[in-house]
């Protein structure tokens, strides 16, 4: 009697153990640590995060790589990751101490690798003993560093920006779509596909007794029919971070500005661009709703305003590329959620006006006309603002879905110079879940 009782005990704790707190509030914090090498108010310290932390479950460090010449995951930036430098990687995982029920994950790729090296993550799921060498590199990195988890921010290929088309157009457009997408066509996309799939089986095979998680954020514009395999990924997967948004942005559609992250299409946008599209995709393919969590990115897309642009600023508009960099993030077509109420409220550096989204749908945008008496070129804004992230932490909330994935940290308002809160877009969208 006494061992049938010990065995229900055991029973018991293993199914609690197995039960994630945080099913459906899940608040995925990303910090790109990079942002410590800006200058002036940008500049992004470890002590910034602290903030930030007691509103987070998880915290998700960008980036790591993988090594071209070996096929390992390694830190890209180990003046900063290291103890060869800064740090960072055991600075933040000891912030567990300070907030005990915190996971702190490593992210590996996130476009944080060099675009042109980025063949190395299609070449690396090819073979078993790549896939192998590359687990065993990983699990090394969290154990030495105390990291709760991996996730796979992988870099496949984009696909090249959607176009209009009329019939005959779309009938071409499939002929030519035969020959390849975006900057090269992948010839082995179905071995690619089933070698991702077996990464993610065999790398959760091996965190699952160490105790470690494993989720995939999903990068703009990978085609996730193409490359993700996804009945077969999600019993291996803690979650699926999708990042919908940047669905336009001034390098991919230069001529013309429209919302870069929309929750829902609207007329005369293209279907796939927006949150619900993606989310209803994953659960069409027996994703579980408690394991999707939708991205929220804390920076605006701009472009900028011309003589042909209209002066209404209601999109889609007519631009001609980038708007210029921000002081902080000095990036051009981005500026970081406080460059932009900096633009909203300030006259010196040309006062934005806003637009709202009483919709719930879009989200808002800003913009300052081309001046026709100066002969000044304008600048439109696409962003999410506190209102933007509140609704989306709603539309995931209604939905019974994982949770929301803040991209990024550093691009909130860390410092609370719009209202005087620190962080007020991963503030909004906690208060919402």
């Amino acid at each position: 009697m006494r061992g049938l009782l010990l065995a229900l005990i055991a029973v018991s704790v293993g199914l609690c153990a197995g039960v994630d707190p945080h099913e459906h509030n899940k608040i995925v914090c990303y910090w790109n640590s990079t942002s410590f090498e800006r200058t002036g108010a940008g500049k992004f310290n470890i002590d910034d995060l602290k903030p930030a932390l007691g509103m987070c479950t998880h915290l998700v460090y960008g980036f790591a790589g993988i090594k071209a010449d070996i096929l390992e995951a390694a830190p890209l930036r180990p003046d900063l990751d290291t103890g060869a430098g800064y740090g960072f990687y055991k600075l933040v995982t000891q912030m567990k101490r300070i907030f005990p029920d915190l996971k702190v994950y490593l992210s590996i790729g996130g476009n944080a690798d060099p675009y042109e090296d980025t063949h190395k993550y299609l070449t690396l799921v090819e073979t078993p003993e790549a896939r192998t060498k590359f687990i065993n590199s990983a699990i090394r990195l969290l154990n030495e560093y105390d990291f709760d988890g991996v996730d796979l921010a992988w870099q496949f290929p984009p696909v090249r920006v959607a176009k209009k088309r009329g019939t005959l157009g779309s009938i071409w457009h499939g002929i030519k779509s035969t020959f390849g997408y975006g900057k090269f066509k992948d010839e082995k996309e179905e071995e690619h596909r089933n070698g991702f799939t077996n990464l993610v089986r065999d790398l959760k095979a091996q965190l699952r007794p160490r105790n470690k998680a494993l989720t995939l954020t999903v990068l703009p514009h990978v085609n996730a029919s193409v490359y993700y395999d996804a009945r077969l990924l999600a019993p291996n997967l803690d979650a699926v971070h999708l990042m919908a948004f940047d669905q336009r942005t001034p390098e991919r559609t230069p001529k013309e500005a429209d919302y870069p992250a929309p929750i829902y299409e609207s007329y005369g946008r293209i279907l796939q661009d927006n949150v619900d599209a993606s989310v209803r995709y994953w659960l069409a393919q027996s994703t579980p709703g408690g394991k999707i969590v939708v991205g929220i990115p804390t920076f605006g897309r701009t472009w900028t305003l011309t003589s042909d642009s209209q002066i209404s600023g209601v999109p889609p508009i007519v631009t001609k590329g980038p708007g210029a960099e921000g002081p902080h993030t000095a990036i051009p077509g981005l500026l970081s959620y406080p460059e932009i109420c900096a633009r909203l409220t300030e006259t010196h550096v040309g006062r934005l006006r806003r637009v709202g989204d009483p919709s719930k749908k879009y989200g808002s945008y800003a913009y300052q006309p081309y001046n026709s008496d100066t002969e000044t070129d304008g600048i439109w804004v696409g962003y999410d603002d506190p209102d933007t992230a509140g609704n989306k932490a709603s539309y995931v909330k209604a939905k019974g879905l994982g949770g929301i994935a803040i991209w990024e940290l550093s691009t909130d308002d860390f410092r609370g110079t719009c209202n005087g809160d620190k962080f007020p877009i991963v503030n909004a969208a906690r208060m919402k879940l």
